[in-house]
């Protein structure tokens, strides 16, 4: 939601043959740097002040979306079926109602020759079949890793998103003064015992948090602990270990083993304390665990906040809200959804539907 109260959503508003200066370098910048020729979903925002829908054009595809904190309203998009990450400028769509003017895209290219820019030409991966042309140490490097996520840096105004490829990766972008000539990729590697980033947020001091969705850890990067974030190791992410940290989860365990059965949809850093527990508080679903599950970093402990009845409480998402500041538990508070494709396992049975669930938190048990 915007400061307008307008809501804004991924939308399918076309078939997936992009229009022409998606592609054609003569009628887009964006189109010469990182040509695009089909998009599977757009963008839309419902206004409820006229009850209208306007539907927005995008030439990349759009899967969660994220607005940054800039004065213009940016809103971002991952594509998950492809490696850009894309934004419209939603002051400039005001303006000019134009989708040309106000959208616009970066693909993932590596500093590998070190010389703290991208340059054309560069390394390209592999098509399907296709083998990759040598690596040239003189270039910089592309990739391409489908991103599930997207979340921007309210600390410095990069762009992160999760990869769910082989064993996680985390993809920063970075704008620059003049995208998409001065869009500038970096590629981070999740360490083992980790695997499967999926969902991904950051705490107000630039922070990223992931949560693992199949080793049921919690995983922070931090980038400023980063030794080197540019040369030819960057290809395959194996650098700055030491920016990672990974709190493995209270989940439950396959039986007579210590293997997790936890699954974290998604995860999400409660930034102004919405909860009541303080704020840049990192959570994550236990989508198999009916749980919402709270990260205390500094003393590394979890708290569990169950969801008893019905069960069957598998979450794919939440968000905080605060009403009334002024209004104490009262006035905040959590927001979570029962959001199985299956609702009828939902205990219920048939004719069950999926619900939404508002968790506050007495700090006191008599607190009124």
């Amino acid at each position: 939601m915007d400061s307008q109260g307008r809501v804004w959503m991924t939308s399918k508003i076309r078939p997936n043959e992009n229009p022409r200066w998606c592609a054609d370098p003569g009628l887009n910048t964006f189109a010469a740097w990182f040509p695009l020729t089909r998009s599977g979903r757009q963008a839309s925002y419902y206004d409820p002040r006229t009850k209208t829908f306007t539907l927005i054009d995008t030439c990349y595809a759009t899967h969660h979306l994220q607005f940054a904190t800039d004065s213009n309203e940016t809103i971002y998009f991952n594509e998950l079926s492809g490696p850009m990450v894309g934004w419209i400028d939603t002051k400039v769509f005001d303006q000019t109602k134009d989708e040309q003017k106000s959208a616009g895209w970066c693909g993932q290219v590596l500093d590998t020759n070190g010389d703290g820019k991208i340059t054309k030409p560069w390394n390209v991966p592999g098509g399907r079949g296709q083998a990759a042309a040598p690596f040239n140490p003189s270039l910089d490097t592309e990739v391409r890793y489908n991103l599930y996520s997207v979340i921007p840096n309210p600390a410095d105004g990069s762009l992160w998103g999760a990869s769910e490829q082989f064993p996680g990766y985390l993809v920063r972008i970075e704008r620059g003064s003049n995208p998409p000539e001065t869009c500038k990729a970096e590629v981070f590697k999740v360490p083992a015992p980790g695997y499967t980033s999926r969902g991904i947020d950051i705490d107000r001091h630039g922070v990223l948090w992931t949560a693992l969705g199949t080793s049921s850890h919690m995983a922070s990067f931090d980038r400023r602990k980063c030794k080197a974030v540019s040369g030819p190791a960057l290809r395959t992410g194996e650098v700055c270990e030491e920016g990672w940290t990974l709190y493995r989860s209270p989940g439950p365990r396959l039986k007579g083993t210590d293997i997790p059965a936890d699954f974290h949809y998604y995860n999400w850093v409660d930034q102004f304390n919405t909860l009541g527990l303080g704020e840049n508080l990192p959570m994550a679903n236990g989508s198999n665990s009916d749980s919402i599950l709270v990260l205390n970093p500094q003393t590394r402990q979890w708290i569990t906040l169950r969801v008893p009845y019905p069960l069957g409480f598998y979450s794919r998402g939440l968000d905080g809200r605060i009403d009334d500041p002024n209004a104490g538990w009262k006035g905040r508070g959590l927001w979570a959804n029962y959001g199985t494709h299956f609702p009828w396992h939902i205990e219920g049975g048939k004719g069950t539907r999926g619900k939404a669930v508002h968790i506050q938190l007495r700090l006191d048990p008599l607190a009124r």
